[in-house]
């Protein structure tokens, strides 16, 4: 193993409050050693220690990785004509997942693995050091466990969304009985959580009850895509079954909101119990048009907020943080601090890897992500830039010059 310095650093984001000030725990001429795959010192340029290798920083800004907690980027085929359709005013209603679902299974595993290579390639380039990806283009059990072992082979989360729809033709019960039964079987040796949508259209309170229950019983995490098209129980749900996270949230009563907050008090009593992060998807909210989630409320009642990208083919076939983050800032009421801290620290708390030890998909203990601080995986993007305000402030430019994923330079 080698050492590496990167100092001259004009900005350094953190995420730990400790190590600098404010949101994101900033540091100005900073420096940070990466001692093979984690971070083995952060401070003051002035009093960097020697290392074997050296990269100045040129005064630019230097942040974590971004951690993508919410993806699904197994997939085959394409939804351009229903893209199309949407911006000619058609309302999305989550049918199109059919469409995605006939291609994949039509697909063979070479042509998925080789999707999403191109897509985790494309997310590296952006600065995403994290990937959390999901199962739900299968749809039977054959194709939800080769779904989940193509993933596995790219992604740092695998999560099982047999859930997803209802695939046409099939009775809604006797589907139910499947995922949460032999389906669920056979892919939990290849997933650390499971997924329900919690949705008009795709799953009720008490069939998503059901998913999260089996999931429990297996020792899995859950999740819950819910409040995306309505009002509904999504929130409550998934607070009530302590998943990880509740993704989307475009349409929250105060209530919602209040239970959100509320599921994270044992953990600032210092119980040591987290609750469920209010996950947001800007990019999805864009492209269907629906209500932009209401992240500064939700940061305001002190909930916990992860930015994620969603990526996929049918509502937000983008794997750009750095557009969600602008998104976040510019519409949704956020301060670039907190958009960043969401989309990196708020992230991997979606995905229960802020502290060490969380398993990746070959079972394999990880060190924290989504901060940089000594002993955390040395997972950094370099911005061609002085600050992390430059990315809501030139939204849209190519800003990452440099990334680092467990201390080895990827772009």
């Amino acid at each position: 193993m080698t050492s590496l310095l990167i100092d001259d650093i004009g900005e350094l984001t953190t995420n730990d409050e400790s190590l600098g000030e404010g949101i994101g725990g900033r540091l100005r001429d900073a420096a940070v050693v990466i001692d093979g795959s984690r971070i083995a010192w952060v401070g003051s340029a002035t009093d960097a220690p020697a290392a074997d290798e050296r990269v100045d920083a040129g005064g630019r800004a230097l942040l974590p990785g971004w951690v993508d907690s919410h993806t699904h980027m197994v997939f085959a085929g394409d939804r351009t004509a229903e893209f199309e359709a949407r911006m000619a005013g058609e309302a999305y209603a989550a049918g199109g997942i059919n469409v995605t679902v006939s291609a994949t299974r039509a697909a063979s595993d070479e042509e998925l693995d080789g999707n999403l290579a191109r897509l985790v390639a494309e997310a590296r380039r952006g600065g995403t050091t994290t990937i959390e990806t999901k199962t739900g283009y299968g749809l039977t059990v054959e194709d939800e466990v080769r779904s989940a072992v193509v993933a596995g082979r790219r992604a740092d989360a695998v999560t099982f969304l047999g859930a997803h729809v209802v695939p046409a033709g099939q009775d809604p019960d006797a589907y139910l009985d499947l995922v949460t039964g032999p389906m669920l079987d056979a892919v939990a040796p290849h997933v650390s959580a499971v997924d329900v949508f919690c949705e008009t259209g795709a799953f009720d309170e008490a069939a998503s009850a059901r998913v999260l229950e089996a999931a429990a019983r297996h020792g899995l995490a859950t999740r819950v895509h819910g409040n995306q098209l309505g009002h509904g129980p999504g929130a409550q749900l998934a607070v009530a079954h302590g998943s990880l996270s509740v993704d989307h949230l475009g349409f929250l009563s105060d209530g919602d909101i209040a239970a959100l907050a509320g599921s994270w008090d044992e953990w600032r009593r210092g119980a040591g119990v987290a609750g469920t992060v209010a996950t947001v998807l800007p990019a999805c909210d864009l492209s269907t048009r629906m209500p932009l989630a209401p992240a500064r409320r939700l940061l305001d009642a002190e909930a916990v907020l992860a930015i994620a990208s969603n990526c996929n083919p049918g509502t937000s076939y983008t794997s750009s943080m750095a557009f969600c983050v602008a998104t976040a800032v510019l519409q949704m009421g956020l301060t670039i601090q907190e958009a960043v801290r969401a989309a990196t620290l708020g992230g991997a708390t979606a995905l229960g890897m802020q502290d060490d030890g969380w398993t990746d998909p070959r079972g394999e203990a990880q060190p924290a992500v989504g901060a940089i601080r000594p002993g955390a995986r040395a997972d950094l993007q370099l911005l061609d830039a002085p600050s992390v305000t430059h990315l809501a402030y030139r939204p849209g430019m190519p800003l990452t010059a440099a990334v680092w994923r467990a201390g080895e330079r990827v772009v």
